[in-house]
């Protein structure tokens, strides 16, 4: 069973679909049903494709690269209170 309903369209797209129906052979109602079809079909889809599981870490832990030990980063520390003080 069909249903009918009142569907409002700007005047250019209007125009542009009635010409690609007539173009093509068929009736306005037949090129909006296949676009709907497209669209709801679409949307499930999308919907279904959209759940992405998030990336597991494989980091092992430890120093950045060039620290050593615990004394490295003390080092650095003081370096950029220094550095601060500096620019007071």
């Amino acid at each position: 069973m069909t249903e009918r309903t009142t569907v409002r369209l700007p005047e250019e797209l209007s125009r542009r679909a009635k010409r690609k129906a007539a173009a093509e052979g068929r009736t306005l109602t037949s090129l909006i049903e296949e676009g709907l079809r497209h669209v709801v079909a679409e949307k499930s889809e999308t919907a279904a494709s959209a759940r992405v599981m998030p990336r597991v870490s494989k980091a092992r832990g430890g120093f950045a690269p060039g620290v050593t030990s615990i004394r490295d980063i003390e080092e650095l520390e003081d370096l950029e209170y220094i550095e601060r003080l500096r620019r007071l």
